[in-house]
């Protein structure tokens, strides 16, 4: 009998390394896609928000991140994925209208959380009727792009202050451009702000899809200048831990990255 349980410890110990690893947790991969400039120097900056928020992914332990410009063209890059953020334009037509839209779909069929930041949480009004039922499917909400634009400076409220992307971050003001009457569908909605001209506006929605993942996706992240407030960092590296399936800290995730990592590069 001692022999046997011998036997069985190891082939145990053979199967499962990484539970007998004292205090090791194993690796979260989480996959960064942004793309070159299209807007204004200070503002839609994908690959400098994309690699800060990266870094600041890390803090967390058992935290792997890539970051890409444009979807990545090595595929051993998506084996292990577990969620991807999208900061570029229109993410509907990014994921599910280019030739990569099989690989983007058979990492979120398989449960990869999705999390969209600003334009990047919507869909082209002309493609609206042909990928929104797909894209509200994955994402549970979308704003019609360009339908109905906002701006100002708005508390920024959160509707759900008990989930886990509201940990660690209070109410404060935001001065942003808002994405005005977004399509929520079985998404909860999130944020809220009340834009210059006095209308509520939902900027941001979880959703638990079901058949499994999660996604996260907010319309705020015009101006690089909002990137550099710590609750700001924080309700979204909070949103992609959830994401990817990490316990999000009572206080929130941490983000106190160095300054140097954060500002912007000099002007091109």
């Amino acid at each position: 009998m001692q022999y046997l349980l011998r036997v069985l410890g190891l082939a145990l110990a053979l199967l499962f390394p990484l539970a007998l690893a004292a205090g090791e947790k194993p690796t979260v991969k989480i996959l960064f896609i942004g793309k070159d400039p299209d807007h204004a120097f200070g503002s839609h900056m994908y690959m400098h928000a994309s690699g800060m928020l990266a870094q600041c992914a890390r803090l967390t332990p058992g935290i792997e991140t890539v970051v890409s410009n444009g979807w990545p063209k090595d595929p051993k890059i998506l084996e292990g994925v577990k969620a991807i953020v999208v900061y570029t334009s229109p993410a509907a037509e990014f994921l599910l209208d280019g030739p990569h839209r099989a690989a983007a779909e058979e990492l979120l069929k398989k449960g990869a959380g999705l999390v969209t930041i600003h334009w990047a949480s919507t869909v082209v009004q002309k493609n609206y009727e042909r990928l929104g039922p797909l894209w509200l499917s994955y994402l549970g909400g979308t704003w019609i792009s360009n339908v109905g634009l906002g701006g100002g400076k708005s508390n920024l409220k959160q509707l759900l202050p008990d989930h886990p992307v509201c940990r660690g971050w209070k109410e404060y003001e935001i001065n942003d451009e808002y994405y005005l009457n977004p399509v929520i569908k079985q998404a909860k909605p999130l944020l809220q702000v009340k834009e210059s001209k006095g209308k509520e506006v939902i900027v941001g929605w979880v959703y638990e899809r079901p058949g499994g993942g999660r996604s996260f996706a907010t319309t705020l992240g015009h101006p690089y200048q909002n990137f550099e407030l710590v609750a700001f960092r924080k309700m979204i590296v909070n949103g992609i831990l959830w994401t990817a399936g990490v316990e999000v800290p009572e206080g929130g995730a941490r983000v106190d990255i160095p300054q140097e990592a954060i500002k912007l590069p000099p002007k091109p």
